[in-house]
């Protein structure tokens, strides 16, 4: 028994896994850090090849698996976020399949809290196009539609917005980020005067745009709500750690493990991570 107890004990102090196709996902990981701050991260960014979204099926699953795969086997991972719009639509499946026993929580354009916050009934949702044309996020558009009738929901893919966060990482208030994002907003009639289309709510569809909230905050009116799914994440991992006996409950806060597929200097890629 005691043994058994003990086993227990160190499984739940093991690092918990985060990965994205680059920086995007620490989004998700500050939100995590902060409803889970006894937990342990290892967090990894696939920066050489980002983004995903424009990249195919095949070659993100294979990515995730291999990713998965170092996390497994190099940290000894007790529980996996796959911090990717696009990864989750395209891989989660794959890897629940080669896992199953390792609970692994994906994420999903904040739909359904975007349909909760409107009250205008119209929703503006930026993503990935690789995102948008799931089959993942078709059946969760026709699910919260079909729930709400009433909503009139305007999907918009931000080609090339990911990679330019990305590219600039050191600057993430740079001309090119304002730029790509007023051009998006254009595009479905959005600005910071637009306050007779009755859009009141927009929807972040890929973790790499709320590193940039602030710049999305210039150029819509400021009675927008944005609504990401960094929250949501973090409770419904909580929920499976909870249930699976897992919840670090002695553990202390510290810094993530940072790994990344551009970057192997250690020095280098702690450098980026604390410039985000």
């Amino acid at each position: 028994m005691q043994s058994f107890a003990l086993a227990v004990n160190n499984q739940s102090q093991a690092p918990i896994g985060v990965f994205d196709s680059g920086i995007g996902g620490l989004s998700i990981l500050k939100a995590l850090q902060f409803h889970l701050p006894k937990e342990r991260f290892v967090y990894y960014a696939d920066s050489k090849y980002a983004p995903y979204g424009e990249k195919t099926d095949t070659f993100i699953q294979e990515r995730c698996l291999a990713i998965v795969d170092k996390l497994h086997y190099q940290h000894s991972i007790k529980a996996l976020v796959v911090a990717c719009n696009t990864a989750t639509a395209v891989a989660i499946v794959q890897l629940r399949l080669k896992y199953p026993s390792m609970p692994i929580i994906g994420i999903e354009p904040a739909l359904k809290p975007a349909a909760i916050h409107t009250r205008t009934n119209k929703v503006i949702v930026m993503a990935t196009r690789g995102t948008l044309s799931s089959a993942k996020f078709q059946d969760l558009l026709h699910t919260v539609q079909t729930h709400s009738p009433i909503l009139n929901i305007v999907c918009h893919a931000c080609d090339g917005l990911a990679g330019i966060i990305e590219q600039h990482w050191f600057d993430l208030n740079h001309s090119k980020i304002h730029q790509n994002i007023q051009q998006h907003l254009a595009a479905v009639n959005i600005n910071v005067n637009s306050i007779n289309n009755n859009y009141d709510t927009l929807v972040l569809g890929c973790t790499h745009y709320p590193l940039v909230l602030n710049v999305w905050r210039q150029y819509v009116p400021a009675s927008f709500c944005i609504v990401d799914n960094g929250i949501a994440v973090a409770q419904q991992l909580q929920r499976r750690l909870e249930g699976l006996n897992l919840l670090n409950e002695s553990g202390i806060a510290v810094q993530p493990i940072y790994l990344s597929s551009a970057l192997t200097d250690k020095m280098n890629i702690n450098k980026m991570f604390a410039n985000i």
